[in-house]
Protein backbone atom coordinates (compact mmCIF):
# COMPACT_ATOMS: atom_id res chain seq x y z
CA UNK A 1 0.00 0.00 0.00
CA UNK A 2 1.24 3.64 -0.63
CA UNK A 3 2.85 6.27 1.68
CA UNK A 4 2.17 9.27 1.45
CA UNK A 5 2.00 12.56 3.96
CA UNK A 6 -0.89 14.00 4.65
CA UNK A 7 -0.44 16.67 2.19
CA UNK A 8 -1.12 14.65 -1.07
CA UNK A 9 -4.04 12.49 0.56
CA UNK A 10 -7.25 12.90 -1.33
CA UNK A 11 -10.70 14.14 0.46
CA UNK A 12 -12.00 10.87 2.00
CA UNK A 13 -8.93 9.06 1.74
CA UNK A 14 -8.48 7.09 5.04
CA UNK A 15 -4.74 5.11 6.61
CA UNK A 16 -2.61 4.42 9.55
CA UNK A 17 0.03 7.18 10.26
CA UNK A 18 3.18 5.21 9.80
CA UNK A 19 5.77 8.11 10.61
CA UNK A 20 6.22 11.42 12.13
CA UNK A 21 8.95 13.63 11.18
CA UNK A 22 10.02 17.00 13.46
CA UNK A 23 11.26 18.17 16.46
CA UNK A 24 9.83 17.32 19.78
CA UNK A 25 7.69 20.31 20.20
CA UNK A 26 5.51 19.56 16.79
CA UNK A 27 5.95 15.84 17.98
CA UNK A 28 4.15 16.70 21.48
CA UNK A 29 1.53 19.10 19.42
CA UNK A 30 0.47 16.03 17.00
CA UNK A 31 0.14 13.74 20.07
CA UNK A 32 -1.69 16.22 21.75
CA UNK A 33 -4.21 16.02 18.76
CA UNK A 34 -4.46 12.31 18.68
CA UNK A 35 -1.95 12.00 15.72
CA UNK A 36 0.56 9.49 17.02
CA UNK A 37 2.07 6.26 14.89
CA UNK A 38 -0.63 3.98 14.42
CA UNK A 39 -3.01 6.11 14.41
CA UNK A 40 -5.95 5.77 11.83
CA UNK A 41 -7.09 8.79 10.42
CA UNK A 42 -9.39 10.24 7.80
CA UNK A 43 -8.48 13.39 5.47
CA UNK A 44 -11.93 15.34 5.58
CA UNK A 45 -10.35 18.29 3.35
CA UNK A 46 -7.31 20.30 2.37
CA UNK A 47 -6.79 23.88 1.09
CA UNK A 48 -5.51 24.57 -2.75
CA UNK A 49 -2.24 26.30 -2.02
CA UNK A 50 -0.80 25.21 1.25
CA UNK A 51 -4.16 25.89 3.70
CA UNK A 52 -4.47 23.96 6.50
CA UNK A 53 -5.65 20.23 6.38
CA UNK A 54 -8.91 19.01 8.43
CA UNK A 55 -8.14 15.15 9.26
CA UNK A 56 -10.78 12.70 11.23
CA UNK A 57 -8.72 11.01 14.33
CA UNK A 58 -11.43 8.67 16.34
CA UNK A 59 -14.30 10.69 16.71
CA UNK A 60 -12.82 14.11 16.58
CA UNK A 61 -11.97 16.30 13.52
CA UNK A 62 -8.59 18.38 13.67
CA UNK A 63 -7.17 21.11 11.58
CA UNK A 64 -3.41 20.99 10.88
CA UNK A 65 -1.06 23.75 9.37
CA UNK A 66 0.24 22.72 5.38
CA UNK A 67 3.73 22.44 7.08
CA UNK A 68 2.97 20.15 9.60
CA UNK A 69 0.66 17.69 7.70
CA UNK A 70 3.69 17.50 5.31
CA UNK A 71 5.47 15.63 7.70
CA UNK A 72 2.57 13.20 9.20
CA UNK A 73 2.82 10.13 6.98
CA UNK A 74 0.49 7.93 6.25
CA UNK A 75 -0.04 4.40 4.51
CA UNK A 76 -3.02 4.53 2.73
CA UNK A 77 -5.86 2.02 3.12
CA UNK A 78 -6.97 0.72 -0.88
CA UNK A 79 -10.29 -0.22 0.36
CA UNK A 80 -11.23 -2.96 -2.64
CA UNK A 81 -14.77 -3.71 -4.34
CA UNK A 82 -16.50 -6.93 -3.32
CA UNK A 83 -15.39 -10.03 -5.07
CA UNK A 84 -11.82 -8.76 -5.79
CA UNK A 85 -9.10 -11.08 -4.41
CA UNK A 86 -6.42 -9.10 -5.45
Amino acid sequence: MPITDLTHMKSGESGIVTDLRGGHGMLRRLDALGIRYGARLTKVSGQFMRGPVIVRVGTMQVAIGFGMARHVFVEIERIRAPGIDK
